[in-house]
């Protein structure tokens, strides 16, 4: 009866090897054990289906072959149970802070009781009587076999309820289902001495352990989902370190080029020091570029750039980038020339930031590479009434260095700058076009480059975006007028944390003949909101103890309160905008401050032209 329970064992282990080993598997401690328990168990039950067969070929049993072969399957069972501890062990202390010291020793414990049981076995004599057609093996092998695997099997139940809280769910079955078929065999082979079963139910166990920790499928599946949600976090963790690398770098920018554009605008300073100072802010927006871009491009990676559509005049978007250039060609010879098609469409939507963004990258670049000549901005468009979008073509065209022909297809790659030793004296991180290519791609677009070395480049821009009008809309007008005796009186309460940020928002906006006050917290921003009237509020975010959200949250509740409150902040990030506004400010404004869109603020909320 053995013979056939061993014979059905193998048939099961052999398919299971094989769906075991054909399949990609994870590289953990625990496959590991299993794969030699797998390989073990093959072995085992081979072995007592030779043993079966040389009892039943009449074979005497006290034959050296047959002694030979009933003790190597005494030192079968012996390390069989050392893998099963050490199996159990390794699944139990997953969550353990020592658990790579932990299984060290529990190895080398059990490498040292293999060395002192094993040579025992073999070494010491085996007796062995018939009992009812039945072999029963007697002697210190026998004895330290069934002692030896008793003891390992109490190890393996200790460690599982020591450990029961670090094991994941269904992976303490097999021990438990283990424990049950021994007892259950025990009963069987006290009635029925011939059913020597252990054999299959070790191998009934190596299958158990298939279907309910071991399948490859079921692991690489899990561990998957484990890397999905780190990679989560990673991204979260990402996000809030892109927030604040932008408070923390545009924090101080804020304050230098606020104070630097007073001294411009300073009557006290001579001609020399306006210079300097103007110097100091071209200085520090060519710093903010280069940390945006840097911010751009760990975004773009971290899968949260998101395109945002808004209405648009294009006309007045390109018109703008032009006045933007010219100032970056400085003194240079070249003559910039703009054309920009008459049918563009009045209205179109999009994502006008990105656009903005992609076609300022060409431009700078233009400028920044080419030493004389001229740089052509082409605007072409298609529109196509009936389906209500319009291609945007745009083209510069410069008369630069241009790119030669084997760095064409690395041209877009990060970090990349091409002919260094021509190039020391520009300024810039090898990220632009990385991110302009993303962008564009990112709005369904697509960039091309031409080039010929040492004559100039081409790109090229094909976008499409939505047509929402022909007509342009009535009154609209890039430049913002401010009219400062509009603004006498009016009382703005400037909330930060910062001293300095204070002193530079007093300084910038000191023209506009306000009176302002001043909230070092949010605390005391409530205290003077509830007990003063203001027109407006112009609010930091990152504040400790109460940041800039939370605050609003208690102004609002406030009965009557309805004074409009600006988001100031330098957490810039591209999408930041519309987070503030929907946790309830009516506006917002990056720092540094920008003065076209403060012009913009403060004629929305307190009237303008």
């Amino acid at each position: 009866m053995g013979l056939y329970f061993s014979i059905s064992g193998l048939l099961f282990i052999i398919i299971l090897m094989y769906n075991f080993f054909s399949k990609e598997r994870i590289n953990s401690l625990e496959t590991k054990i299993y794969k030699y328990m797998i390989i073990l168990t093959s072995f085992g039950l081979l072995l007592d289906i030779i043993t079966c067969i040389i009892f039943n070929a009449g074979l005497d049993y006290h034959s050296i072959a047959y002694v030979f072969a009933s003790k190597f399957v005494f030192a079968y069972f012996v390390v069989w149970f050392l893998l099963f501890a050490f199996y159990i062990k390794s699944i139990s202390i997953t969550n353990v802070d020592n658990r790579k010291n932990l299984l060290n020793t529990t190895f080398y414990l059990f490498i040292i009781l293999f060395f002192i049981v094993i040579p025992f076995i073999f070494i010491l004599p085996v007796d062995y009587e018939l009992v009812n057609n039945v072999i029963v093996p007697q002697g210190i092998p026998v004895l330290l076999t069934y002692g030896v695997s008793f003891i390992l099997i109490i190890y393996s139940v200790y460690i599982t309820i020591r450990y029961r809280k670090n094991i994941v769910k269904n992976k303490a079955k097999p021990l438990y289902i283990f424990v049950v078929l021994l007892m259950f065999n025990f009963l069987i082979q006290r009635f029925f001495p011939e059913a020597f079963l252990i054999n299959f139910l070790l191998s009934l166990t190596v299958i158990i352990m298939y279907f309910t920790i071991e399948n490859p499928d079921v692991k690489m599946i899990k561990q998957l989902n484990i890397a999905k949600d780190q990679a989560e976090k990673a991204n979260r963790a990402k996000s809030e370190f892109l927030s604040n690398m932008s408070h923390e770098i545009r924090t101080p920018l804020n304050a230098i080029v606020g104070f630097s554009e007073c001294l411009i605008e300073s009557p006290h300073l001579d001609t020399e020091a306006k210079d300097h100072a103007k110097d100091i802010v071209d200085a520090s927006n060519n710093l903010l570029e280069i940390v945006n871009g840097i911010l751009d491009i760990s975004k773009i990676e971290a899968n949260k750039m998101e395109i945002v559509s808004k209405e648009y005049n294009p006309k007045e978007v390109f018109n703008g980038l032009c006045k933007l250039i010219i100032p970056r060609i400085g003194s240079k010879p070249i003559e910039f020339r703009s054309n920009i098609t008459e049918d563009l469409p009045g209205i179109l939507k999009g994502d006008v930031g990105k656009l903005k963004q992609v076609v300022l990258n060409i431009l700078t670049n233009a400028a920044k590479y080419t030493d004389r000549g001229e740089i052509i901005f082409s605007v072409s468009c298609i529109n196509r009434i009936d389906t209500k979008k319009c291609s945007l073509n745009i083209a510069v065209k410069d008369t630069g260095r241009g790119i030669k022909k084997e760095d064409i297809n690395k041209l877009f790659n990060k970090f990349e700058r091409f002919d260094e030793d021509q190039n020391t004296s520009t300024e810039g991180t090898g990220l632009g076009l990385a991110i302009t290519k993303s962008l564009t791609e990112m709005m369904g677009g697509r960039i091309t480059v031409s080039s010929n070395y040492g004559e100039g480049s081409t790109f090229r821009i094909n976008i499409e975006q939505d047509l929402i009008s022909m007509e342009a809309p009535v009154g609209s007008s890039e430049e913002i007028e401010i009219d400062y005796s509009l603004h006498t009186g009016k009382r703005i309460l400037v909330v930060d944390d910062s001293k300095i940020n204070l002193k530079v928002a007093n300084n910038i906006l000191k023209p506009y003949n306000f009176t302002i006050v001043e909230a070092t917290s949010g605390f005391e921003a409530l205290e003077l909101a509830e007990t003063g009237t203001f027109d407006l509020i112009l609010m930091d975010i990152m504040m400790p103890k109460m940041n800039g959200v939370e605050c609003l949250r208690r102004l609002k509740e406030i009965p009557g309160f309805d004074i409009p409150v600006v988001a100031l902040t330098a957490d810039a990030i591209e999408g930041q905008d519309e987070k503030y506004i929907q946790a309830g400010f009516n506006d917002y404004l990056s720092k540094p401050i920008d003065r076209y869109q403060l012009n913009r603020v403060l004629n929305k909320y307190l009237g303008g032209k």
